[in-house]
């Protein structure tokens, strides 16, 4: 039992006499590494202030700030463990092993942080944009290095994981300055073509917000049931106006046209036969 305790003692002994010779270096790392926290958050800042100054976009800010204050601060860590006596070569090995493994375990997480980069590199849209993708529509409010948030149109906020929005289609509303709006109606058979596609060119041209180049254009498109199915295209400033509220401007002056011209917009009509049994 005696020998036990001694062999204990003398290993805490060891301990600690490493502990106290090592000393100097241990603090001069927790000093290195506490330099290099607050230099990264300095640096940071610095950054971010020059980017705002020469009105670079924010995700571009967001990105380099990032950037700079995780490689400084990485760095502290590698030169604290040096001044602390590490092998920093073998603990960087380790990392490597222990990154691929973790990688591999977390493959949804390393896509989104990479694609989350990516997006924040090519910038296929900005905060406040209008996009559509993935199935959502709405207006970016922040893009985060795992998810893109966006504000829906019908007030939801969505978190969208940043791979789903790398990997598809993105719709950018904002930045078009002319998007085509086009209006099906049906006409009778009895109405005459040439007067329709008059009135109904004229109803949406006098329309404020519709552009006269590209041109509004008329064309029939099939023979229904019950009426001559025809659409109505015009062109339009989003600028200036919004995509529902145009069409919604157009769908109306279009019906106040046809009614002020006596034009019949028909009701599907369907011919019902009943066979009964005869004795």
């Amino acid at each position: 039992m005696n020998q036990v305790y001694q062999n204990v003692s003398d290993v805490f002994d060891q301990w600690w006499q490493g502990f106290v010779d090592n000393l100097p270096s241990i603090i001069a790392g927790l000093l290195i590494l506490l330099v290099s926290i607050y230099l990264a958050r300095l640096f940071s800042r610095m950054a971010g202030r020059v980017l705002e100054r020469r009105q670079k976009d924010k995700e571009l800010n967001i990105l380099v700030t990032r950037l700079v204050r995780w490689t400084v601060i990485s760095l502290g860590i590698i030169l604290a463990l040096e001044q602390a006596g590490q092998d920093v070569t073998a603990l960087l090995t380790g990392l490597g092993i222990l990154g691929f493994t973790v990688g591999f375990a977390l493959q949804d997480v390393s896509a989104n942080l990479v694609s989350g980069i990516l997006l924040l590199f090519e910038k296929p849209f900005d905060i406040d944009d209008s996009i559509e993708v993935a199935g959502y529509a709405g207006a970016v409010k922040s893009i985060n290095l795992r998810a893109t948030e966006m504000l829906t149109y019908d007030g939801l906020l969505v978190l969208i994981p940043n791979r789903d929005v790398f990997t598809n289609p993105i719709t950018n509303y904002t930045r078009i300055t002319q998007r085509r709006i086009g209006l099906s109606v049906g006409v009778g058979y009895g109405s005459d073509l040439q007067q329709v596609e008059e009135i109904a060119l004229n109803a949406v041209r006098d329309l404020e917000g519709t552009k006269a180049d590209p041109a509004p254009f008329f064309l029939v498109g099939s023979f229904g049931d019950s009426a001559i199915n025809t659409t109505v295209y015009y062109w339009i400033d989003t600028k200036k106006e919004s995509y529902p509220g145009m069409t919604n401007s157009g769908a109306v002056a279009i019906k106040k046209a046809f009614d002020a011209a006596g034009i019949d917009i028909p009701y599907p009509i369907r011919q019902v036969r009943l066979e009964g049994k005869t004795d």
